[in-house]
């Protein structure tokens, strides 16, 4: 599970423009933030740095949803 949807709401920004920094479809971006699909790590710290945030904080840690 990763929070790159909760990134995204929180500065402000589209899928789209994310998808058009990353070169990858709209589609494939929204099936990252659905959490439909895992991007593959390379591409999420792409997206960290598109972003400006570290790799973890687009993560979600296990324990804490567990609890």
């Amino acid at each position: 599970m990763n929070r790159i949807k909760e990134v995204l709401e929180e500065k402000g920004i589209k899928q789209k423009w994310l998808a058009d920094k990353l070169g990858k479809s709209y589609n494939m971006v929204n099936s990252y933030v659905q959490n439909r699909k895992q991007p593959r790590l390379e591409v999420l710290y792409d997206i960290a740095k598109i972003l400006n945030v570290s790799v973890k904080e687009l993560l979600i840690d296990n324990e804490i949803t567990k609890g």
